[in-house]
């Protein structure tokens, strides 16, 4: 009996010592899970801090003033009045970069297709400085950047006949390294009454649309310290519903940020791989949720820089996949391309096409690649469109290896690929010389059921595409100046082109053509 009363007090005992351990082992895990917790918060706090705001603007009221009467320009020259808008034509504002669907197509109809020998009529031209933009209009106003001498300049004017509101100006001391024209390269955004503007050396302005009034500013390239890429700062930066979402390239992040469009003030920031492009975030709504996607990736060593898919309401990157050269000496530059809910990108270099699918759970696998290792294929800075499953784009690193190719979307298959040669006459010191030349790496603008071509050199050209082949409807030559790279813009049945070179007659200007068809 006794043994057994022993042995059950021993019992009880174990269970008692079992019991305390077990309570002493809880207690350790919530210290140890307090502690992961602890660090875990820490270390997003750290990241949080990483991705602070460095110099968030300061804000004084606007003084009361009338919105200025358009005054005549003495940097325009005026040729003729546009005729009236055909009826029923169905017209839009061109707000920003590549229009206003983001994909280099315009919804406009009943434009002029058939033209004169010596092409559309030529309404005014606009004197400029130098700079690679296009411009932004809303309504009765067009805003333009440039630069002249020492200063970026941002003009507002009548869109009709190049009459002038406002010009604000500041100063600039960009040179490109390489030669290329010392100008900005992104293009102006509109959003109600206000207009953005990001100049090549990341300064960054908020400007009343009919005062031109400041409203803040900020210098992104000193306050994030980005080392200057290889052409300065050429990304546009595209407005998503109160924010400003830029590729700021950041070393060490952020990547891209988000301001708010009112106060300037830095929203979230995101990723610390990748550098600035010349490529601009393009928005899309994917498995019904707004996304938006940045082809980041500029001068870096080793080289860096791919696809970006990011949640614009709080800069949450769903994936990234690395697409660029693995020469140092290149960009990503063309606007990524967003069909469904599949995603397209390209670059040169030896870097070639991809198709991306996004799934439901926002990862993604590749449909397709092209051309990884050879020039042929891949876009330079060109936007390529889209149309009933098949897209169309001039490829080429050089002018004298481009080419129109037409790929069938679902496959990456080419369909078919043309070079195009034109034979011009050109009067160069009051004598006529005939020329063999074409489109190069050319522009495409789907408008009005087929396709404006703005050629390198000058060209202009409405195209039938189709998965057969390419028909020609009507060609002019312009002029011959280099360096036409900025997508043409149409708003309103009017036709906007930007002369970045100057030609044997003169030069850098904006020109704007009557596109008013019957």
């Amino acid at each position: 009996m006794r043994k057994l009363r022993n042995l059950t007090a021993c019992a009880t005992s174990a269970r008692r010592c079992n019991i305390l351990q077990l309570k002493r082992s809880l207690r350790l895990r919530c210290i140890v899970c307090g502690v992961f917790v602890f660090l875990l918060v820490v270390k997003f706090a750290a990241h949080a801090a990483e991705f602070s705001d460095p110099a968030p603007p300061v804000l004084a009221p606007l003084k009361e003033m009338a919105a200025p009467e358009a005054v005549a320009n003495p940097d325009v020259k005026v040729h003729a009045k546009p005729k009236a808008l055909p009826a029923g034509a169905v017209t839009h504002d061109w707000l920003s970069f590549i229009g206003p669907t983001h994909n280099a197509v315009s919804t406009e109809t009943k434009l002029l297709k058939k033209w004169p020998a010596g092409g559309p009529t030529l309404l005014w031209e606009f004197a400029r400085g130098t700079g690679y933009s296009s411009p932004a209009i809303q309504g009765e106003r067009l805003v333009y950047l440039h630069r002249v001498a020492g200063e970026e300049i941002v003009e507002c004017l009548r869109p009709e006949d190049g009459a002038r509101y406002w010009k604000f100006a500041y100063p600039t001391a960009y040179t490109d390294r390489y030669g290329y024209n010392d100008g900005p390269r992104a293009s102006p955004v509109i959003d109600a009454d206000r207009v953005y503007t990001f100049g090549a050396e990341g300064k960054l302005h908020c400007l009343k649309l009919t005062t031109g009034q400041l409203i803040w500013k900020r210098d992104l390239v000193s306050e994030f310290k980005v080392t200057q890429n290889f052409f300065g700062v050429g990304s546009t930066p595209l407005l998503e519903g109160d924010r400003l979402i830029i590729n700021v390239g950041a070393p060490g992040g952020p990547g891209v940020a988000a301001f708010d469009k009112m106060t300037g003030k830095m929203l979230w920031g995101c990723d610390e791989q990748w550098g600035a492009s010349y490529s601009s975030p393009v928005p899309a709504t994917i498995h019904g949720k707004r996304r938006v996607f940045v082809f980041a990736g500029g001068e870096s060593r080793p080289p860096t820089g791919g696809l970006l898919c990011i949640d614009p309401e709080n800069g949450k990157i769903d994936f990234r996949f690395f697409w660029r050269s693995k020469t140092a000496e290149s960009v990503n530059a063309a606007n990524p391309v967003v069909i469904g809910n599949q995603v397209f990108i390209s670059a040169t270099y030896c870097t070639g096409n991809a198709l991306l699918t996004i799934k439901p759970d926002f990862s993604f696998e590749v449909a397709w690649k092209n051309g990884e290792d050879s020039d042929n294929f891949g876009l330079h800075w060109m936007t390529p469109v889209h149309k009933d499953g098949y897209l169309y784009a001039f490829e080429g690193r050089h002018m004298q290896n481009a080419g129109l190719v037409c790929y069938e979307l679902k496959s990456g298959k080419e369909m078919w690929r043309k070079t195009i040669e034109w034979e011009d006459v050109l009067t160069v010191k009051g004598r006529q010389q005939k020329f063999r030349g074409g489109p190069f790496r050319a522009s495409i603008l789907q408008a009005d059921g087929s396709y404006l071509v703005l050629g390198e050199v000058g060209h202009l050209a409405w195209l039938n595409l189709t998965p057969e082949g390419c028909t020609e409807l009507a060609r002019t030559w312009l002029f011959a100046a280099q360096e036409t790279w900025s997508l043409p813009v149409v708003s309103r049945g009017l036709l906007y082109i930007s002369q970045n070179h100057a030609s044997n007659t003169t030069g850098p200007r904006l020109l704007c053509y009557d596109l008013r068809g019957e």
